[in-house]
């Protein structure tokens, strides 16, 4: 890698018809400086697109529209890997194309609202629940995209198990209250990621598979479990033995000390996230606490935000009333240092 900065997924909502499109193949092409981009979350299926205008990559318009991203990331040097989302019981079905539905591990709903292009803010339905003998079809939805991401030309996948989307919500009894084998213990909430990780390393290898992860992360509606911190060093156990590439871990609601026994028990690469400065980064690098650091908010304003650490330059500010809206404003419009 050209460096340890990682571009961190985020949602964007600039893909119009859930198809990506030569805006955004600008948008992160403008950013492949990072020693790796991870892109927003792409749905594995129709049921998984629960936001408006974000894309998914289950259909041949959706990976030749990645082919244009990953060709202009790599024609700048850059590295790629391709954040798999379903959004889960996040969602409404007026974000989704004909035939799509919302599905959760329980039918509990999310509190709260979501926007709709065409109706405004409406309220979260409740999930339909997932069956047991969904689940293996469910699995094979991700491997699916996974070996559609490397036929488009990305350099791996990462399995978004954080921020209360579908598979946190396997892992959280919030969303989950099944009484099958993945529900009741954490063992068993565990086992729906476990399973998925290992059929997606299976289908395309372990080096191309990462994995994002949030503990005690009440995003979307959950609450941390009584055995979160012990179910969480189970989770990781269990990734270390199937060998994904790296673990990707949301900091911002944890102690240091379970984030650094995470990083122990893992003993690979991690890649930690959660409000870094520059020179906050440089001191959990060196000091061994992560071997990769990613930042969202500041690629958004700051395509070339590399240059400007290496340079110990000023940061631009994002403009947050453009970070979901379509179009080039607040996305591609973002100036370099020396323009």
């Amino acid at each position: 890698m050209a460096n340890r900065v990682v571009m961190a997924p985020m949602t964007r909502s600039r893909a119009i018809g859930n198809i990506p499109n030569d805006l955004m193949a600008t948008y992160y092409s403008q950013r492949a400086t990072a020693g790796l981009l991870i892109t927003e979350g792409v749905s594995p299926s129709a049921n998984g697109l629960g936001y408006a205008r974000i894309p998914g990559v289950y259909n041949d318009a959706q990976v030749d529209g990645w082919k244009k991203v990953a060709d202009a990331v790599h024609q700048n040097h850059g590295r790629i890997f391709m954040q798999i989302m379903h959004t889960g019981r996040i969602g409404h079905p007026g974000n989704m194309p004909e035939g799509g539905k919302v599905v959760g591990p329980s039918a509990i709903a999310a509190p709260g609202d979501m926007w709709i292009d065409a109706a405004g803010m409406q309220p979260m339905p409740t999930p339909e629940a997932i069956t047991t003998e969904d689940i293996p079809a469910l699995i094979q939805e991700y491997v699916l995209a996974a070996h559609h991401a490397i036929a488009a030309g990305f350099d791996g996948v990462e399995i978004h198990a954080a921020n209360g989307y579908l598979p946190m919500q396997f892992l959280n009894p919030a969303a989950n209250q099944r009484d099958d084998q993945y529900g009741g213990s954490a063992e068993n909430r565990n086992r729906f990621v476990l399973e998925l990780a290992a059929a997606m390393t299976a289908a395309i290898g372990r080096n191309k598979v990462g994995i994002r992860l949030s503990p005690f992360n009440p995003f979307n509606g959950l609450s941390p479990a009584t055995d979160e911190a012990e179910q969480y060093k189970l989770l990781v156990k269990g990734l270390k033995e199937i060998g994904v590439v790296y673990v990707h871990l949301l900091t911002f609601a944890m102690t240091p000390e379970l984030t650094d026994e995470l990083h122990a028990i893992f003993g690979g690469t991690f890649i930690l996230n959660g409000g870094y400065t520059a020179g906050r980064a440089e001191a959990d690098l060196s000091s061994n606490r992560a071997e990769l650091i990613s930042f969202g908010g500041p690629f958004i304003s700051n395509p070339d935000l590399v240059e400007r650490f290496e340079a110990d330059a000023e940061l631009v500010a994002p403009d947050q009333a453009t970070f979901y809206t379509p179009g080039p404003q607040g996305y591609t419009d973002y100036s370099r240092m020396n323009a």
